[in-house]
């Protein structure tokens, strides 16, 4: 993005504070005091082109090779000389990677200690006069207060954390961790990557969604809407034996659910067995009765392909 006004930039650093670095320092915890990932590529950005830049040198690590050219078209927008985001999650998860925010300094250099890059989207001049720049994290050394990042041109960019944090405050804490689907980041919540997954299926991933979703259930066996994504994403892929036996491991976590049953029906009857869909479709509709016509629509589609 375009250049900064140095003096400016300098002058006006001091007045912000850094609660999160000095929470961190204060507290130490168990962190490991230095880190950083290996085999992160370094694509020098070329003019506004900061965030494919980024998101390239994520994406290429994590085993999607792409350059920022290559992404320019997806991520870029020229009326404002830079990229939104959203843009940047979305492109990720296009191309079959598994993309959950990162939103806090702790969890940060928690993800950089488990092995995982990540972005980081920092305003590096003012609120009000804004300079919006992506960059990689990709190491620490909390002994010496630093953050090292590839940035713009530099391949080993070695900062201040206490300043970084400023830049990265006034970018909202926003960071994103870009991951195959097999992999999950060290601090993502369940919901968050559930959502990661179902940004995969929406985008017509669906096997790297069911590899997601799969990852998921290793770490939360019990999980109904897991169990749900990943029948779906068998159900989608035509793999309707696959799909039925997870809906019924959902339906064994949550046996009330009408939808599980009713997805469970679907997934019989595309494999023949219509008497057994046939029973749980009518399931379905006992458990719903105050709004059976979507249960009761499948119910009769059904009977309909009863041999």
């Amino acid at each position: 993005l375009r250049p900064l006004c140095g003096l400016l930039l300098v002058s006006m650093l001091g007045a912000c504070a850094t609660p999160q670095t000095s929470r961190l320092l204060a507290k130490g915890g168990d962190l490991p005091r230095q880190a950083e990932v290996a085999g992160v590529p370094f694509y020098p950005q070329e003019r506004y082109y900061c965030g494919p830049a980024a998101l390239a040198m994520v994406m290429t690590w994590s085993g999607e090779p792409v350059t920022q050219d290559a992404l320019v078209p997806e991520v870029y927008t020229p009326s404002r000389e830079g990229t939104l985001r959203n843009d940047m999650v979305a492109a990720a998860r296009r191309r079959g990677r598994l993309a959950v925010q990162v939103s806090d300094v702790r969890s940060l250099l928690a993800e950089i200690a488990a092995g995982n890059p990540v972005v980081v989207f920092q305003n590096l001049a003012l609120n009000w006069f804004p300079q919006w720049h992506y960059a990689v994290a990709y190491g620490y050394d909390l002994e010496k207060r630093e953050i090292v990042l590839r940035s713009g041109t530099e391949v080993r960019l070695v900062t201040d954390l206490y300043a970084f944090e400023r830049t990265w405050e006034r970018g909202d804490y926003w960071g994103l961790v870009v991951l195959p689907p097999e992999r999950l980041p060290a601090t993502g919540d369940e919901r968050s990557v559930l959502d990661a997954a179902a940004g995969l299926e929406r985008t017509g991933r669906h096997r790297e969604a069911a590899s997601a979703y799969g990852t998921i259930l290793a770490r939360w066996p019990e999980s109904f809407p897991a169990w749900m994504g990943l029948a779906n994403a068998f159900y989608t892929q035509k793999d309707f034996s696959e799909a039925a036996r997870a809906f019924r491991e959902a339906i064994r976590r949550r046996p009330k659910s009408p939808a599980a049953w009713n997805n469970l029906a679907y997934a019989l009857a595309a494999q023949g067995q219509h008497d057994e869909a046939l029973r749980a479709a009518e399931e379905a509709v006992r458990l719903a009765p105050e709004s059976t016509e979507i249960y009761r629509d499948t119910l009769q589609e059904l009977s309909g392909l009863r041999p």
